[in-house]
């Protein structure tokens, strides 16, 4: 053996392959291949001795000859084929007799010559395109058509020339009349075709971008969400009566420095989605104002936004259409906007000084049933005196006032008496008595109004000292509503009654309260001093069961709080623009227990019973103050 096939047989030997199965490790391999093919092409040429060609060639009934002239070798050259060679046609077996030998007489007599192709100018026919002649820019475009003219130019010939002319315009203008509204028309329709085209595509985008965004921002905060949903503060047990706010999302948009957090409102059909009304109560520098609205599945970004030219300073949003919210605005109009509309940021409803519109700031807006017509309606109050019912009617907001509050109680009528006019800065409705409700004025006092009784008050209560910032009615108890002012003072009254039941000092102005949609003796009070008071009177009847400062910068002050109407959150809003959203611990939702052997009353019921019980036991003293 010689030493290249020693050297070889080595390097087989050594050859190994890594085993990626069970064992998993380095092995010997044998066969190993060695040949690397980089390029097959499969041609038809054959080679002129071989068998095949000769059988070709007799197919076709060429003579020997002409391969040899092909090819550059002389037929003397080459050797004659013996009669033993068979030749296959259409799979009969002849043998070559003397005739189709090449040399023989009769094969010359009855050959023909081939035609042989000239090496010089020879294309194949699947080459021979057609090429398209080249054209010049002349030959391109047709001659524009001519004409000769010549006329002599008078003074006459030009003036007619100008009639002429002038009567063609004026036909045409009242031709162009009469088309206009067709054109405008389908202009219209035009450009909305062309809006919903253009827009197709950017809303399908859009739609996936906003999931694609709230999932993120869910995996963001995680953690928060996860609090959100399980977390229940175990510390709780060991403070007795006391409870705590867990902080959660942090809302604020960019746009939106400079402004206040006007309103806020929770959306009853969609629980986490809420509308923040931004404006400014320093009324030396009004501008702008801004709708927003945000979601609890993205903290990041709001999900509508509407610019105001004005501050916006109240809002609701209808409990049934959701995609309603009417909107009062610093220079004393009120505006619907709708949700549903995808052409702008622009009010589907809005008042006009013809329409009219407030001449002062309107300071709360409330949604009503619908009339007797199936016509949506809302009520506001602003600081001109007026309480205003306004109908939206097709495509204009239609008013009618329900009462002008003045200082005296009375509304006078006469033409030569100007009524002191009392301003509104809160009112609400009474939740089971459609025609009652409270209006809250700038002097301090509450009055107690009816729709069917626009020329008095049904009673007024000297409330507080300074404005009245709020007046709400209790969900649960028909008799009982809450009151705060910037006086320091919270105070809480039966309507039956001239004198509040309860009054707290909180010691700083309260911006404003909401009652808790859970228990009918939960409160929530905000302060100037950033502080969150909440207070449970079937536990505590003096003081809150607690305070907590949730604005980490000095001088913040809150200015607006709202319960969520299922989770147990609150939202709060301060005068730089943000909305803190904070978890309240289990020892601020407890609900009432139910003693053995008694049957499960409803909630609605169990809420009246046990504010009812504290009314009694207040009934008898004349007041408590705390």
């Amino acid at each position: 053996m010689s030493h290249l096939s020693q050297v070889s047989l080595l390097n087989i030997r050594n050859m190994i392959a890594y085993c990626f199965s069970q064992e998993r490790s380095y092995k010997p391999t044998i066969a190993v291949d060695q040949m690397a093919v980089h390029f097959v092409l499969e041609g038809s040429l054959l080679h002129e001795d071989s068998d095949e060609a000769r059988r070709q060639r007799a197919n076709e009934g060429l003579p020997e000859e002409t391969a040899a002239v092909d090819t550059g070798v002389e037929p003397d050259e080459e050797e004659p084929e013996t009669s033993d060679t068979p030749v296959e046609d259409g799979g009969e077996v002849e043998e070559a007799g003397e005739e189709d030998r090449p040399d023989s007489v009769a094969s010359k007599t009855d050959r023909k010559e081939p035609k042989v192709t000239n090496q010089f100018n020879f294309s194949e026919r699947a080459s021979q395109t057609l090429n398209n002649p080249l054209r010049e820019r002349s030959c391109q475009t047709d001659p524009p058509p001519r004409g000769t003219f010549s006329a002599t130019a008078t003074q006459w010939g030009i003036y007619d020339a100008y009639v002429e002319e002038l009567q063609k315009q004026e036909t045409n203008k009242e031709k162009q009349k009469a088309v206009a509204s067709k054109k405008d028309n389908d202009k219209g329709t035009k450009k909305t075709l062309l809006m919903e085209t253009q827009t197709d595509d950017i809303t399908k985008v859009g739609k996936a971008a906003k999931i694609m965004e709230r999932i993120v921002n869910q995996n963001t905060f995680d953690d928060i969400i996860q609090d959100f949903k399980y977390f229940e503060d175990p510390s709780d047990e060991f403070r007795g009566q006391k409870g705590t706010l867990l902080p959660l999302w942090k809302f604020q948009y960019d746009k939106a420095k400079g402004l206040s957090v006007t309103a806020l409102c929770w959306n009853k059909k969609y629980q986490d989605l809420f509308a923040v009304g931004m404006g400014s109560y320093d009324f030396s520098k009004q501008g702008r104002g801004m709708l927003v609205y945000y979601s609890l599945k993205n903290s990041s970004y709001p999900a509508y936004i509407y610019p105001t030219p004005s501050g916006v300073l109240c809002l609701d949003i209808h409990e049934q259409h959701s995609y309603l919210v009417a909107v009062g605005l610093y220079d004393g109009c009120v505006a619907v906007y709708n949700n549903k509309k995808k052409d702008g940021s622009e009010p589907m409803y809005k008042s006009t000084a013809k329409t009219g519109k407030h001449t002062d700031p309107v300071w709360e807006v409330r949604w009503q049933s619908d009339d007797m017509d199936n016509n949506h309606n809302f009520c506001s109050v602003s600081s001109d005196g007026r309480v205003v019912s306004w109908t939206l009617v097709k495509n204009e907001l239609v008013f009618t006032d329900i009462i002008r509050l003045s200082l005296n109680g009375a509304v006078s009528e006469g033409p030569n008496q100007l009524p002191a006019i009392a301003c509104g800065t809160s009112f609400d409705f009474h939740k089971q008595i459609d025609y009652l409700f409270l209006v809250g004025t700038e002097e301090g006092k509450i009055h107690k109004c009816s729709k069917t009784y626009s020329s008095q008050f049904l009673e007024t209560y000297n409330a507080h000292s300074m404005t009245v910032d709020a007046v709400k009615w209790n969900h649960f108890h028909p008799k009982v509503f809450i009151s705060c002012s910037s006086d320091w003072t919270v105070k809480i009254w039966d309507h039956t009654i001239n004198t509040p039941m309860f009054t707290f000092d909180l010691k700083a102005a309260v911006g404003d309260v909401a009652w808790a949609p859970y228990s009918s003796t939960v409160f929530a009070a905000v302060t100037t001093d950033a502080t969150v008071h909440v207070f449970d009177l079937s536990i505590n009847k003096y003081e809150a069961i607690c305070q907590q400062l949730v604005a980490a910068k000095k001088k913040t002050k809150l200015t607006h709080i709202e319960f969520n109407p299922i989770h147990p959150i609150i939202i709060v809003g301060d005068d730089r623009g943000n909305v803190i959203s904070l978890k309240l611990s289990p020892n601020l939702r407890k609900k009432p227990k139910v003693k053995k052997g008694q049957d499960q009353p409803k909630d609605s019921e169990m809420e009246v019973a046990k504010m009812e019980k504290l009314l009694s036991l207040l009934r008898e003293p004349e007041q408590s103050t705390v």
